[in-house]
């Protein structure tokens, strides 16, 4: 299982410190999430932090845009040391064209679904991602309850992959710990985010082995 701890719950006051913990850590990814406070109701970061913590990082950033207009940015996470970018279904108006754009830069492309969005409206442009990030909280904020109904949506979604031959990395965000971590990835997801349950841990690097399964 990928972990890859999400930075928007890390202590901004000392964000070199959380930074470096995952670093040292079995995390394999850092999650940054970015939000414009219009596709969903909250601002988090972006060029500036990005650029901030590029020289420290060891690990691939792997970025969700929670942001409307994505395709006007690709360029510019490329060059902040991008390499897995996550766009949403529900923000883009050409959603392959994007795609696109983001597999000429060189880095990896992800598609996004909010909860309410069926898995079904990914058919068509499955073959074309080597990423699939299903949200199990409403998108915007830390620290929300996992929905349930998340696990159905995933099963679905491994059952479309497995039917076509592809090898997309199915992604799971939001809600997730070491109560349901396991149920997750018996559902067929090969990735979560995990931010509050990290980062709020006593103990955020035994949490995050217990998470990757080592402990």
């Amino acid at each position: 299982m990928i972990l890859s701890p999400s930075i928007l719950s890390a202590n901004f006051a000392n964000l070199q410190a959380d930074i470096q913990m995952v670093n040292d850590s079995a995390a394999d990814w850092f999650h940054i999430d970015v939000m414009d406070g219009v596709f969903v109701p909250n601002i988090s970061f972006g060029f500036p932090v990005l650029k901030a913590i590029q020289p420290i990082v060891r690990k691939p950033l792997d970025v969700h845009l929670m942001i409307v207009h994505p395709e006007k940015y690709v360029e510019r996470f490329h060059a902040a040391g991008a390499e897995i970018l996550t766009v949403h279904y529900e923000a883009c108006s050409d959603l392959k064209r994007t795609i696109d754009q983001i597999h000429a830069t060189g880095m990896k492309a992800g598609v996004s679904i909010n909860p309410e969005t069926p898995v079904n409206v990914l058919e068509e442009i499955l073959p074309f991602v080597d990423l699939v990030l299903v949200m199990s909280v409403h998108p915007g904020f830390g620290g929300q309850k996992f929905i349930p109904e998340s696990i159905a949506k995933i099963q679905e979604l491994r059952k479309m992959l497995n039917a076509r031959g592809l090898n997309a990395i199915i992604e799971v965000d939001g809600g997730i710990g070491l109560q349901n971590f396991a149920d997750v990835e018996a559902a067929g997801a090969d990735a979560i985010v995990a931010g509050a349950s990290v980062f709020s841990s006593a103990n955020p690097k035994e949490t995050v082995s217990k998470l990757k399964g080592l402990l």
